[in-house]
């Protein structure tokens, strides 16, 4: 944990980790937006570059890198950090008990992000290979960028830190390439400069010549990383990232302004872009197959902080219910460093997806930006019940909200001109993503209307009767029951039915273990309850939404606790085994409720349950969730009924 909080703190090695982790996809911008908003395919090939155009895209971009990346996310969302972490679902977390429906932002915005992973590394691996070309026009992009993206999925389950440590420095050496190749041209040209007046972006958005909507597409691809930036809160800590941001901003701009002198140099003239990136044509010959090495390098380096996030975000979502239950890993001991496989081969099939069909960058910039700008208006949304919990004056709130809604507003419609060129393909995923996100929720609360609750201390005397009673079978020593109670007086009707009735199950200690997920990300606590001394204890965990379930050892932990200060005995009563103290046997039931007939849900409830029976079957058991040891675990599965069955009449007849 010590080693946690010294990255959060303000340091060398802080800022470092900060550039490597986390300004991978805003880094790695300039190698495709100039190209996009010059480019401009899809109006008319020929037209001839224009000043207006290159000083009002600078300005643009320059602008939209102070508002939205500067004041939107490091001055003021990294403020919504909980307990150090950032990202769409920490910040849900903080503020889901001032209203209901903030589900509905949080889960769109997730989904919004993982489609944008699919399309991230495509897009920065290939317009790093492009560069290739002005060598060797006849390169097979395609295969090499497959070829890089299969490798980066690979190495994922062997845990990235040891790569990660390599991030910072090489991030560095990227930035600094771009500051200092930007300087090589503004040198030629001082005048560049005037171009942060933000007049010339006024002049281009309302000229006749432009489609405005078209440029703000291509100059929104400039500040995508921004959403990354605030997930990465937890890793690097909030100074770090605001220090390092005034150098990666500064090398940024000074790298567009350089691809600017260019383009200025060659006014009047038809450029073809696809060949012609400025941004490669502003190195020095000599020097282009090492910028093009580099910035392979630091596409790489996007795609894999693109990933990590991609991860925490899933594991985030199957904590606070919101995902299927999948297998994660830990294949290192570095916090917050997990993998999922089922999520890595998906995003790995969905990146090749996105290269095959698109092919080349200029294509997939059409792609790109749509998704992620429907994410920064969830974050916006959430951000401001944010400020009203931590009382910031309504007109500054009022104020955050209407000029974000209307930049991000301005964006999605800048975005949605991209729509049929192919940002249908990120808005289909992060849809289809929606609807699992949302089944899943909704159908557990479906389920949870039909689990019934009893008063658990009308069944006291009789559990500690069975509990004696000789006549019956011993089941097990000590009795484990998953509850999802959430107050220690109740509990389901069907453990009690299980104890009971369904094969009486006599033990020495029955033990009740109910996991309570909270809003701190890191928090591990338990409370222990002795509702029967000696015979029925019940144990709550409180988890963060961070924290692994592993319920197996945090049990077993509780247990030796409990032993150790002797409120408990687990010593074995067969007198055989009493007699040298061995400890008795542990048995886990999970209860599984299965749905049985469902007449009266509605049509849309009944569609939500479909799909989630076919969810259940891909997804983790309970057991395996909760890393319980399959050997001591029996299953029992019980109908949860939907409706009582209906008044059935019959007549017997005499023979």
């Amino acid at each position: 944990m010590s080693s946690h909080k010294d990255l959060q703190r303000l340091s060398a090695a802080g800022l470092l980790i900060s550039l490597g982790i986390i300004y991978g996809d805003i880094g790695t911008s300039p190698l495709y937006v100039f190209k996009a908003i010059v480019g401009l395919e899809h109006s008319s090939n020929s037209q001839p570059l224009t000043q207006a155009l290159v000083l009002g895209g600078v300005s643009l971009i320059f602008w939209t890198l102070t508002l939205q990346t500067t004041l939107k996310y490091v001055v003021i969302t990294l403020r919504a950090d909980n307990k150090g972490e950032g990202g769409i679902f920490s910040l849900f977390s903080l503020v889901r008990r001032k209203a209901k429906w903030l589900i509905v932002p949080a889960v769109v915005g997730g989904c919004a992000l993982l489609a944008d992973g699919i399309i991230t590394p495509p897009i920065t691996i290939s317009s790093a290979i492009e560069g290739l070309t002005t060598y060797y026009p006849n390169l097979p992009t395609v295969q090499i960028v497959i070829a890089i993206i299969a490798a980066l999925f690979i190495i994922q389950q062997f845990g990235t830190s040891l790569v990660g440590k390599a991030f910072g420095p090489l991030m560095f050496v990227w930035f600094t390439m771009m500051g200092v190749l930007g300087v090589a041209y503004i040198v030629q040209m001082p005048s560049i400069v005037k171009a942060l007046n933000p007049y010339y972006a006024f002049e281009l958005l309302t000229s006749n010549t432009y489609d405005a909507f078209i440029i703000l597409g291509a100059v929104f691809l400039c500040t995508t990383g921004a959403e990354a930036l605030y997930s990465d809160l937890g890793h690097c800590g909030r100074d770090n990232i605001r220090i390092s941001w005034i150098y990666v901003k500064t090398c940024l701009v000074l790298n567009y302004l350089g691809q600017a002198v260019w383009l200025l140099q060659r006014e009047g003239k038809v450029i073809d872009l696809s060949t012609n990136n400025p941004f490669y044509k502003i190195m020095p010959d000599w020097f282009l197959i090492y910028g093009i090495g580099i910035a392979t390098i630091a596409a790489i380096i996007a795609s894999q902080a693109l990933i990590s996030g991609s991860f925490t975000l899933i594991a985030e979502a199957v904590r606070l219910n919101l995902w299927p239950k999948v297998k994660i890993n830990y294949p290192s001991e570095q916090k917050g460093q997990l993998y999922v496989p089922s999520v890595n081969w998906l995003l790995c099939a969905g990146c090749i997806g996105v290269v095959l069909l698109f092919q080349h960058s200029s294509k997939m910039e059409a792609a790109y930006g749509l998704s992620i700008t429907v994410a920064m208006l969830m974050t916006t949304i959430l951000v401001s019940k944010f400020l009203q919990r931590k009382k910031v004056p309504t007109y500054i709130i009022g104020s955050f909200f209407v000029v974000y809604i209307l930049i991000e507003g301005t964006f999605l419609l800048g975005n949605l001109v991209k729509f049929v060129h192919g940002g249908w393909f990120t808005l289909t995923i992060g849809l289809l993503l929606f609807v699992v996100m949302w089944t899943w929720h909704i159908a557990r609360k479906i389920k949870n209307r039909y689990v019934k609750f009893i008063e658990i201390d009308d069944y006291f005397s009789i559990i500690k009767e069975m509990s004696e009673d000789e006549t019956v079978p011993k089941y097990a020593s000590q009795l484990v029951y998953l509850t999802s109670a959430n107050f220690n007086s109740e509990i389901e009707s069907k453990i009690i039915y299980s104890i009971l009735q369904k094969q009486p199950k006599r033990a020495d200690v029955y033990w009740l273990v109910h996991v309570d997920v909270v809003d701190e990300p890191y928090k591990r606590e338990y409370e222990v309850d002795f509702l029967v001394p000696g015979k029925l204890i019940r144990i709550d965990f409180k988890l963060g939404f961070r924290v692994e379930q592993q319920i197996n050892l945090l049990f077993r932990k509780v247990v030796e606790d409990l032993v150790k200060n002797g409120e408990v005995d687990i010593t074995s009563r067969y007198k055989s085994l009493n007699k040298h103290k061995i400890v008795g046997d542990f048995r886990f039931v999970v209860i599984e409720k299965v749905m049985s007939r469902s007449h009266n849900l509605s049509l849309y409830e009944k569609a939500v349950m479909f799909i989630y029976g076919q969810l259940k079957k891909v997804s983790l058991s309970e057991e395996r969730n909760f890393g319980l040891d399959l050997s001591f675990v029996t299953v029992e599965k019980v109908p949860l009924m939907l409706t009582s069955p209906d008044t059935v009449n019959i007549t017997r007849i005499k023979p």
